[in-house]
């Protein structure tokens, strides 16, 4: 008979195996994280320690299985060997006793997606992702695209090879800044790298600028013979590579050269989330085998937060535009990463009652991902903090609510000054109808004076010009410059005015697929069904039935008809009209009658056309005015026979 302690730890590794998978799967398909490498690592090293003190592993246990099928149309393709995760440990010491008489190379561990690149006779013939370990998925095409990969190497026999493909810092930034939509921008480097090496379309992949890194020769035919790991990859940097950042160390340097990584990787370009140790003798590391899921000749060694404790003095509860109450805690200040932190975002009522929050405890805060301030751990769990029955802002009653998984708290009152203030900030942002001149200060002086009740109100501000001129801040000119943006936000894409409505989940990209699928009328969204949404690609359950429940509200369905009265909605050409369907068009040179490439791409995709970066076998047509140029792309379509248009030809082309 089971002893209750007993019964109890394997209920714990039940609950620690379910977390933890679910985290490695939505990792490993390159979403948004459930949780931080560190909060990932103190529930795997708990269960490891269950697992050891039982003698119990669960056939699911992350300790044992390596990896998950990823979710993809790629093909898939076996690897001609096993791709290993590695063991790991965030102590020094470990890394000292571990490498012991042996010479070692100690190298960044990259923060990006695992690919296994294959060259024959010089050149690359395939590409693979890890995959679950076993099978990789093939993305040959995207990685052609890589910007750091040799096209040709010197090496004329097999060489298979196994790196890390990554997007830097700095172009992630750089990417993130064209995305006009927040809600749209990615949380970090790797995810952004993970949804774009996976892509369909590898022109996408090229713009992303994504990038290898080598770290490990799998197989050569004919056969190098190599000595040490340092060779092998002084080898590889020979034809061109980049390779993994790293050091020479032994048992005596192991520990200053981990110091001195730990100072690089604050400035250094590539996302990296901690080291490998590896034995530079490659019979020696070959002798050693593996288990079932690591290499014995390498191990991790993973960053450790830097932890600060402190007393929580307040939770402040924060309103949003859907009705979202989140908590926020508000504690002394601590230096943490080089900065000064005195808040962090509870995110919700789950949270905080797991947590056990209580004003006056003492709490572990540390910088996720060194940015993001969060709460590692309360050491006094007082208990007492309440949870609002009335909204911060608005005074109205709240509500304790599932989704998801999780406990929100939901302010009920349709008329709360924090909904409307921030429902109107999105309904005039760039993105929705670009109405400049409404800041979130300005429009809550409108509410004041009751000049906006809805969204409606901001089509007859025209009416309150003696009331706006004389507002404070304002005046005679930013009164016209507002009404003359007003008046042009009434000429609108169909796809802004619904991402305008602030329905919560539906961005821009997503309002862009179900006006492509269903060019209504607004009032006609009401009609559709979750089974209807579904069938789109990309939109699940969950955004289907946030669209349902908004059409099926009466106040809104009333919302939606007065905007369609007062806006002239522009729909997408239906697909009768797609006379551009299957020709891909390339743009080059300066353009006269369209105010930019944008606008000129917009107009040939509207029509079904598409617009690809480079001239090749597939383009159809190159646009460029001066078409006697002996610019490169006109060179190579004049070797294709592709046809050069100029603007006007191609305008008259729009036109039939």
């Amino acid at each position: 008979m089971k002893s209750v302690g007993k019964e109890q730890d394997i209920t714990r590794m039940k609950e620690l195996v379910s977390i933890l998978n679910k985290a490695s799967r939505v990792y490993y398909q390159g979403q948004d994280e459930m949780m931080s490498n560190y909060e990932y690592d103190k529930l795997y090293d708990e269960l490891c320690a269950l697992e050891d003190r039982t003698g119990i592993t669960m056939s699911a246990s992350p300790t044992v299985h390596v990896g998950y099928e990823t979710i993809s149309e790629l093909p898939k393709e076996r690897h001609i060997a096993p791709m290993l995760s590695l063991g790991k440990t965030k102590e020094v010491s470990e890394l000292e006793s571990w490498i012991g008489g042996e010479r070692g190379l100690l190298s960044l561990k990259l923060d990006g997606l695992s690919v296994i690149l294959t060259y024959e006779n010089g050149r690359l013939a395939k590409a693979l992702t890890r995959g679950n370990g076993e099978t990789g998925e093939v993305i040959t095409n995207n990685a052609k695209t890589f910007v750091n990969i040799p096209g040709k190497i010197s090496f004329d026999g097999t060489l298979v090879i196994r790196g890390e493909a990554l997007i830097r810092y700095s172009d992630f930034r750089e990417f993130n800044t064209r995305l006009a939509d927040v809600s749209e921008r990615y949380k970090n480097p790797r995810n952004l790298c993970s949804g774009s090496v996976r892509q369909l379309n590898n022109e996408i992949t090229a713009v992303r600028r994504v990038r290898f890194y080598v770290y490990h020769v799998i197989q050569t035919v004919p056969e190098q013979s190599f000595s040490g790991k340092k060779d092998e990859l002084d080898w590889l940097a020979e034809m061109g590579f980049d390779i993994v950042p790293y050091k020479e160390v032994t048992k005596d340097n192991i520990a200053e050269q981990v110091a001195a990584f730990a100072e690089e990787v604050v400035t250094c370009d590539l996302p990296s989330d901690g080291l490998v140790v590896t034995f530079n003798d490659i019979a020696y590391s070959a002798s050693l085998g593996r288990t079932a899921k690591y290499p014995k000749d390498s191990i991790a060694f993973k960053w450790r937060d830097e932890l600060a404790d402190t007393t929580l003095r307040e939770i402040e509860w924060s309103a949003s535009r859907t009705g979202l109450i989140n908590p926020v805690a508000i504690f002394d200040p601590v230096e943490l990463e080089g900065t000064t932190v005195s808040r962090a975002s509870v995110h919700n009522v789950s949270i905080l009652k797991e947590l056990k929050l209580g004003i006056g405890d003492t709490i572990s805060v540390y910088k996720a991902n060194m940015i993001i301030p969060q709460i590692y751990e309360n050491k006094t769990k007082k208990n007492n903090c309440g949870i609002p029955s009335q909204c911060p802002v608005c005074r109205g009653d709240t509500e304790l609510v599932q989704e998801n998984g999780s406990i929100v708290l939901m302010c009920r009152n349709p008329e709360c000054e924090a909904k409307k203030i921030k429902s109107l900030s999105h309904f005039v942002s760039r993105d929705a109808m670009n109405i400049d001149g409404l800041s979130d200060a300005t429009l809550e002086k409108l509410i004041n004076m009751q000049i906006l009740h809805s969204v409606l109100d901001l089509f007859t501000l025209d009416r309150h010009r003696e009331e706006l001129v004389e507002m404070e801040g304002f005046g005679e000119r930013s009164y016209e410059n507002l009404v003359r943006s007003v008046e042009a936000a009434r000429d609108v894409p169909a796809a802004n005015v619904l991402y305008s409505l602030g329905i919560r989940g539906i961005g821009l990209s997503t309002a862009r697929l179900i006006i492509k699928k269903f060019p209504w009328k607004l009032s006609e969204f009401k009609d559709l069904k979750r089974d209807d949404l579904t069938g789109i690609d990309g939109i699940g359950e969950v955004l289907a039935g946030s669209f349902v429940d908004f059409f099926a509200d009466s106040k809104n369905d009333e919302l939606v008809r007065g905007l369609q009265d007062i806006l002239r909605i522009q729909y997408p050409v239906t697909e009768k009209e797609q006379k551009l369907e299957g020709k891909t068009f390339v743009i080059t040179g300066s353009l006269e009658h369209f105010a930019n490439r944008n606008e000129c791409k917009k107009r040939i995709e509207e029509l079904g056309g598409r617009v690809a970066g480079s001239v090749s076998s597939k383009t159809d047509y190159l646009v460029n005015n001066d078409t006697m140029s002996m610019s490169a792309k006109n060179k190579k379509a004049k070797e294709l026979e592709i046809p050069i248009l100029t603007e006007e030809e191609l305008m008259a082309l729009l036109e039939q």
